[in-house]
């Protein structure tokens, strides 16, 4: 394609699982032309020489930067392209103009020439990415884990009697477990050789998963101290929670521009609910509820055994603060401090 030498180009891409449909538009909003290309290598090379060929392009608006669109921000971003995060238009404006691939590229272009768009997606290719990676197989693990335990507990208690008699005996939830494992049922001929044999699959089971778990814990462990040292010697504040953040922040913590963007992509903000005479806030429920629920433990942490957290609790409480709004303020306080470890100019975005 000859390039027609057009300025300020701007690109929206709707992403799917298997193809990409990419519109540019001009300085003015104006069509140029519209694009399809497989979600691979090829086809993320295919659609920049294409976008290239159209002019000096001004930056490439992308919906699912986070999903089926991270392949190709991360291509972009490597050749030094500009990405904007483009969320999905909302239900009214679809219902007024219509749907397709195409239309919602070209309102994903829209959106960024309107200023609509502005947030900088996560570039996923440096450590915290490795931390979510692990974090994940690690909460799926802890998830199963449980499950398999209260099932082992239901199974016990509902066995052959003199089956539920001897393990009554045993003192200490590993001891059991591993002695459970242990067992050797032999041929399924009775009520108690099939109790034994599901007992013996749910606790093998256990227990690979907490090896796994355990393993995960490690490689997190390390990680995480490598990445936010100094967040971790904040009182309340473990390696699950720190994980917890860095994830919500991002490879590059300059994506978050200010405490105040921070509380609210954890929810922490509060949101006016005024009408009338009534002049009011409540709490947010929105955000990343994975972050909230860390600010949440956090601040119950504080609360038992942080001396400056108890005496701000109870200037509060004789202020006539409910609990429930002294917690809100806590966690708004411990997202505040987390923006001061995490996401400062100076702290520079890791590489890899």
């Amino acid at each position: 394609m000859t390039n027609i030498n057009i300025s300020g180009v701007i690109i929206g891409v709707d992403t799917h699982k298997s193809t990409h449909v990419a519109v540019a538009i001009d300085a003015n909003g104006s069509r140029l032309a519209a694009f399809s290309a497989p979600a691979t290598i090829k086809g993320y090379s295919a659609l920049e020489d294409w976008a290239s060929a159209l002019g000096t392009i001004t930056s490439f608006g992308i919906e699912g930067t986070g999903s089926y669109g991270a392949g190709l921000s991360r291509h972009l971003l490597a050749h030094g392209h500009k990405v904007i995060e483009v969320t999905r238009p909302n239900r009214q404006l679809r219902y007024q103009h219509g749907k397709s691939d195409s239309l919602d590229a070209e309102g994903a272009a829209r959106s960024v020439l309107a200023g609509q768009a502005t947030a900088k997606p996560k570039t996923q290719s440096g450590s915290v990415e490795m931390i979510r990676h692990l974090k994940i197989a690690r909460d799926t693990a802890v998830k199963c884990r449980s499950q398999a335990m209260v099932t082992l507990k239901t199974l016990i208690i509902n066995a052959p009697a003199s089956l539920r008699d001897a393990l009554d005996q045993i003192s200490g939830k590993i001891t059991l477990i591993r002695y459970i494992a242990t067992f050797r049922p032999g041929a399924i001929t009775s009520t108690i050789a099939s109790a034994k044999t599901a007992l013996r699959a749910l606790a093998q089971r256990w227990l690979t998963l907490h090896e796994e778990i355990q393993s995960h814990d490690k490689a997190l462990e390390q990680l995480v101290a490598s990445r936010a040292p100094t967040l971790l010697a904040s009182h309340g504040i473990a390696t699950m929670t720190a994980a917890e953040m860095l994830i919500l922040v991002g490879d590059d913590p300059t994506r978050i521009r200010s405490e105040a963007a921070l509380a609210k992509l954890c929810g922490v903000c509060p949101i006016p609910a005024s009408s009338g005479k009534t002049n009011r806030f409540r709490l947010n429920r929105g955000g990343n509820r994975q972050a909230n629920a860390a600010l949440y433990r956090v601040a119950i942490v504080r609360m038992r055994n942080h001396q400056p957290t108890l005496a701000y609790v109870s200037k509060r409480k004789k202020e006539g603060k409910s609990n429930r709004e002294i917690i809100r303020c806590l966690k708004r306080y411990i997202a505040r401090e987390i923006f001061t470890n995490l996401c400062r100019p100076e702290i520079p975005p890791a590489t890899g």
